[in-house]
């Protein structure tokens, strides 16, 4: 037995396996197959499309007979397990246990989010609907709230935050400093890759630079976020990918989750709403630190624009 299957039998300590480590629920499972599969070698990802396809079948079986079932390895088995927040195959078991009795109970849900070409707008407006929900569902699931902390801790206190994207994620990056702008804090957002560089050399310890790119491969967002890292500022991405490129200048990583992509739904659509709820968590979290000055700020804020809402 290797060390690695050894493992599914350890208690005690913190981490995986660790008295003070809880596993994911199990309706989060789905959800962590679909937004950690692109990170996994090829191996991990039969074992980790296996259990999410067929949780009940995979419930019943030994860690030798899942690891024969995808012919893999039982060290593939456990290291998948724990890749998907598991301290060991024994609790991914009992997660795929639950998520069978789930599904058997009928809240599967029956929609599927294929939008074509003649559909309704009542089947469209259905269909996006439940992605959009599947998706905030994926990414909730996803985030890691101890990365998530140490970002809030890093923005609140922080004398200056840049924040790059381009396209789709340039809005969430647009979103983002506005709602910090609110609160009182100073930050910028770049979508010039050029004027994101000429920014980031600015920048030095004390100051916030964010990186938001679904791909995780960006160049025109990975400069920056290098020079800005090297210059030493804190830097976050927020990626779909959390093996990508931009995650090596990352001093914090928050997951977003993975697009499902079709004809009428590029991805851009959903990693944005994805990222938006990530720079939700972000922002609410800043002002919760920060409330004292937060809450004034937003006060005064909301009167200076008021005049221009009242008719």
């Amino acid at each position: 037995m290797t060390q690695d299957v050894k493992e599914i039998f350890g208690t005690g300590g913190d981490g995986p396996g660790g008295s003070g480590y809880f596993p994911p629920a199990p309706a989060a499972l789905a959800a962590k197959v679909r937004t950690l599969a692109p990170s996994m070698t090829r191996s991990m990802q039969r074992v980790a499309e296996a259990v999410a396809n067929d949780p009940a079948g995979c419930a019943a079986l030994t860690v030798t007979g899942l690891a024969e079932l995808t012919g893999t390895s039982e060290a593939t088995v456990v290291r998948t397990a724990r890749i998907l927040g598991y301290p060991g195959y024994r609790d991914l078991r009992l997660a795929l246990a639950g998520l069978a009795a789930q599904q058997q109970s009928g809240r599967a849900p029956a929609i599927t989010t294929d939008i074509a070409v003649d559909d309704p707008l009542s089947d469209v407006v259905a269909k996006l609907a439940y992605d959009e929900q599947q998706t905030l569902a994926d990414t909730a699931a996803g985030l890691d709230t101890v990365q998530l902390a140490a970002a809030v801790t890093a923005l609140a206190t922080a004398r200056r935050t840049d924040v790059y994207g381009v396209g789709a994620s340039g809005l969430v990056a647009q979103d983002l400093t506005q709602k910090l702008l609110r609160i009182g804090l100073i930050a910028h957002a770049h979508s010039d890759p050029h004027l994101a560089v000429t920014n980031a050399v600015q920048l030095r310890g004390g100051d916030v630079a964010i990186a938001i790119t679904h791909s995780g491969s960006t160049g025109d967002v990975i400069e920056p976020l290098r020079v800005a890292f090297e210059h030493g500022a804190t830097t976050v991405a927020i990626t779909g990918r959390p093996d990508g490129p931009v995650t090596q200048y990352a001093d914090h990583v928050l997951t977003t989750s993975t697009a499902r992509e079709s004809e009428l739904r590029p991805a851009a659509m959903s990693s944005r709403t994805s990222q938006l709820l990530v720079v939700d968590c972000l922002f609410v979290g800043v002002a919760q630190r920060t409330y004292e000055t937060a809450a004034p700020a937003l006060s005064a804020s909301y009167e200076a624009l008021a005049h221009r809402h009242r008719r």
